[in-house]
């Protein structure tokens, strides 16, 4: 049987229990123990796939289509941890479920209430996370969203009491995660929220075995650990102090020199393996190093929300990593740039363009204007997703005399529809979960910039877009425009256009798929990191 980690926040929400869990499960891991990850979320979405990104954030894909929350990218990018469809479960999905069950009889005609049968739901979905024999795990870390005392968390920590009772007590560990605040006025850290935190936590039924302080800038010191213990009810050596650290990779660094993946396994009573964190140790005091500098314009529609592309910002990171430079990474709303702001009076100042993902057709025409003018400047670009279909655009209304070229997204009744709907997607109505989402394969063609990043011929990415580029454009894009299609996916009796680069230009390359999903600060993305090399190699130059 697995040991349980679940991991709960209190006091405020955003605490950091995301981070918390992928940085324990990187700890264990490198003391060889394999880590099943998984999210609970308490908002009645079935899934966050139709929930706007300032509301909710960036929706992060896993490999099998998964549209689930950007926490399980902290889960991926720290740890080996297999994520899929059983690694995300909200309140909605867990009702639809229970609903589902009653409508085919399989209550036998009982009161259906949320307990026993969603809290039974709700275990049944943790013990899925380790049922096959693939996903066979010595340690699974389940994260609650939200906060302790709010009402929607209440089915998920019931379960979880109940849970414990199930499987034993030597089986589960709490770590409670709380905010600390620094009063000024006092000058010193107050433990007052916390202990009223872990005391609502008790009152459901639920002692924490850990508690993680969120402190600020501030550290932990031994009167407040003493006293947090002495009003918690829980040992000194298990009260984690978690300050704001830069960069983030450094987090777990932090945690393993106050011994937190030491207190987990001693309360399971496990051995204590050597801890094998070499290489992510070198790699954060290689960020530490770093000097040279490189500047990127992401031109988006989501640039009021840090997390709307928190995997976008990360890949970048690591694929500065890989250059062993710093990624000065500036979000630009493509807005301004359909309100009377041009091209170069924003972007010259940068080393590399990027234009990212996005729905709906606010921004487009500013995303077009800064495709063209780092097409004719001739500076690095790369394309992601919508990004991708944009640089479709532009090129087929610049270098093909298209004037009216567009995406029947935008303009359904466009004369050259460069991009159109994906023909499985006609006459699909229902929004969430129904786009083309999760892993396909990609065949990368010899000579190009793409076979050159990924030196393989064949490769697997994740996707998540309705539309795709209209074949019936192709032979002119390539003949007369100078595209060159860099990766194709073979579908039915045709093929996708996954890839496409221009010839006569240092770094242009977008694709359809996303490829900061699957990027880690150990394995950077190799797109992220051509197009960061190109950035560089722009900033000499022009030096």
């Amino acid at each position: 049987m697995p040991k349980y980690v679940f991991t709960t926040g209190g006091v405020v929400s955003s605490i950091g229990k995301g981070v918390l869990s992928a940085s324990l499960g990187l700890l264990l891991e490198a003391r060889g123990f394999k880590v099943a990850m998984m999210k609970l979320d308490p908002y009645i979405n079935v899934d966050p796939g139709t929930m706007n990104p300032y509301e909710h954030g960036e929706v992060f894909v896993t490999d099998d289509g998964a549209e689930t929350d950007l926490d399980l990218g902290h889960y991926e990018r720290f740890t080996h941890a297999k994520l899929s469809q059983k690694s995300n479960a909200t309140t909605g999905s867990i009702y639809n479920a229970v609903i589902q069950k009653e409508r085919r009889g399989e209550y036998l005609g009982k009161t259906v209430q949320v307990i026993p049968h969603i809290t039974d739901e709700i275990k049944s979905r943790i013990r899925l996370l380790t049922a096959e024999p693939e996903d066979d795990a010595d340690i699974a870390i389940v994260e609650i969203g939200g906060t302790v005392g709010d009402i929607e968390s209440l089915p998920f920590l019931e379960a979880l009491r109940e849970f414990r009772l199930e499987v034993g007590p030597p089986n589960c560990c709490f770590i409670h995660v709380t905010l600390m605040p620094f009063i000024e006025a006092a000058g010193e850290l107050k433990t007052k929220p916390t202990q009223h935190s872990v005391q609502t936590l008790r009152q459901i039924g639920i002692q924490p075995n850990v508690i993680v302080c969120r402190t600020g800038k501030h550290t932990l010191g031994a009167e407040q650990r003493k006293k947090i213990a002495l009003f918690c009810d829980v040992p000194s050596e298990a009260i984690i102090s978690a300050e704001d650290i830069s960069p983030l990779y450094a987090i777990p660094v932090n945690f393993k020199k106050q011994g937190l993946d030491e207190v987990v396994l001693r309360l399971f009573n496990m051995e204590l393996p050597p801890s094998e964190l070499g290489e992510w140790e070198a790699m954060v005091e290689r960020m530490a190093r770093t000097t040279e500098e490189v500047r990127i314009a992401a031109v988006g529609k989501y640039t009021g929300h840090d997390d709307a592309y928190k995997s976008i910002n990360e890949a970048f990171v690591h694929a500065g990593i890989a250059n062993d430079c710093k990624v000065r990474l500036t979000w630009i709303d493509s807005e301004r740039l359909e309100k009377g702001e041009e091209p170069d009076q924003l972007l010259p100042p940068f080393d590399g363009v990027l234009v990212g993902p996005g729905f709906g057709n606010r921004g487009i025409e500013g995303k077009i204007k800064a495709v063209r003018f780092v097409r004719e400047r001739r500076i690095p670009f790369l394309g992601i997703c919508l990004g991708m279909q944009i640089a479709a655009i532009e090129i087929a209304r610049d270098l093909l005399g298209l004037a009216e070229a567009n995406s029947t997204e935008f303009e359904p009744e466009t004369p050259h529809p460069v991009i159109s709907l994906l023909t499985e997607q006609r006459g699909v109505r229902d929004m969430g979960g129904t786009m083309r989402l999760g892993a396909y394969r990609c065949e990368l063609q010899p000579g190009t910039r793409a076979r050159a990043a990924y030196g393989a011929d064949v490769i697997h990415e994740r996707h998540r877009h309705r539309y795709e580029f209209n074949n019936e454009y192709l032979e002119a894009m390539t003949a007369r425009a100078g595209a060159v299609v860099s990766g194709i996916h073979p579908h039915g009796d045709h093929q996708l256009v996954e890839i496409i680069e221009l010839r006569d230009h240092p770094w242009f390359c977008a694709s359809q798929f996303h490829p900061e999903f699957k990027s880690t600060p150990l394995k950077p993305q190799p797109l992220f990191r051509e197009f960061v090399r190109a950035a560089l190699e722009q900033r000499k130059n022009r030096a």
